[in-house]
């Protein structure tokens, strides 16, 4: 897991203890990186099962 995956994961998990999915707007701001550096990132950590869309509950299970 690279830096960045690691900062996308750690955003990710800490909004949705508190019940939150964080918007592409929310992850570009936090980052400081564009919307296909995140989409990377993000597909990098489902491929390597860190993260997973639930599509009934349309949330991330972590």
């Amino acid at each position: 897991m690279t830096d960045f995956e690691r900062k996308v994961y750690r955003i990710i998990f800490n909004m949705t203890r508190f019940g939150k999915n964080p918007s592409m707007e929310q992850m570009m701001r936090k980052t400081g990186k564009d919307e296909q550096a995140i989409r990377t990132a993000v597909k990098n950590l489902m491929r390597q099962h860190e993260l997973k869309w639930d599509k009934e509950k349309r949330e991330w299970i972590v």
